[in-house]
């Protein structure tokens, strides 16, 4: 079934109101036609809105709304990850899959050894097409919520910026061992807010390390082997999800 996100004002009683260009695709690329069922998310209280397309207008389809249910497909964590800019069209897979694997938020940061360097111009032209890529994910992985994308911030603003955390990790090549990683990882509990810092290619600089240090931030390992910048943020996100859905289940 195909999932679409609506502003909450478009729903009212029993009606939705899809818009924009969802209004394009589904009429003139999916080809549905009435009576046909979807589901539509209203990125804020996340329950999954059932309805049957009733008819096509000049701009907007309009749909019955059948039935109201509680999406349970959030982690039970709000996890934001502050991750470096990479190098090439990176960013955009690092969003899609971190999307898909429960992110709440995303916020590029400008560190030391990015090779990228983006102009305010460029950055809101990024960010904006990255929105649009999180959004895209995360009807396709149908998201009670569409993660929020931050504006291009400095390493220093990113580490101000995660004090509004409960956990905050920074995996780190040279961090030995994974007895701090085990320890990281058993205080993470839902309802918490994690954020997790992951470098470029080149890696954090030792300095930058330092100043996470002295900002409470906790390095971890993420085993033997050295992750890519673009595997780093999903292997995270994917043990979060594990502890949060699979170690904590009844």
């Amino acid at each position: 079934m195909y999932h679409f996100f609506v502003d909450k004002s478009n729903i009212i009683d029993h009606t939705v109101i899809i818009e924009g260009t969802d209004f394009n695709h589904i009429k003139n690329v999916l080809r549905m036609r009435e009576g046909e069922e979807i589901s539509v998310g209203n990125g804020e209280d996340e329950n999954e809105y059932r309805c049957a397309i009733e008819r096509f207008e000049d701009d907007r389809v309009i749909c019955k709304l059948l039935f109201i249910k509680e999406a349970n497909v959030e982690l039970p964590a709000k996890v934001i990850l502050y991750q470096s800019l990479p190098k090439a069209d990176k960013m955009e897979m690092i969003i899609q899959k971190c999307v898909e694997l429960g992110v709440s938020e995303i916020i590029p940061v400008a560190s030391k050894r990015c090779v990228v360097k983006l102009d305010d111009k460029k950055a809101s032209s990024k960010v904006a097409r990255w929105q649009a890529i999180a959004e895209a994910a995360g009807k396709q992985s149908k998201r009670a919520i569409v993660p929020f994308i931050g504006q291009v911030v400095s390493f220093k603003d990113a580490l101000k910026d995660a004090n509004r955390a409960d956990i905050k990790l920074i995996p780190y090549e040279l961090c030995e061992g994974m007895d701090d990683t085990k320890k990281a990882f058993d205080n993470i509990e839902p309802d918490k807010k994690i954020a997790i810092f992951i470098g470029p290619e080149g890696g954090f600089d030792e300095s930058e390390i330092e100043e996470a240090k002295d900002s409470g931030i906790t390095p971890i390992s993420l085993g033997r082997r050295i992750l890519r910048t673009e595997t780093a943020g999903m292997t995270v996100l994917a043990w979060i999800g594990y502890k949060l859905e699979v170690t904590s289940a009844p």
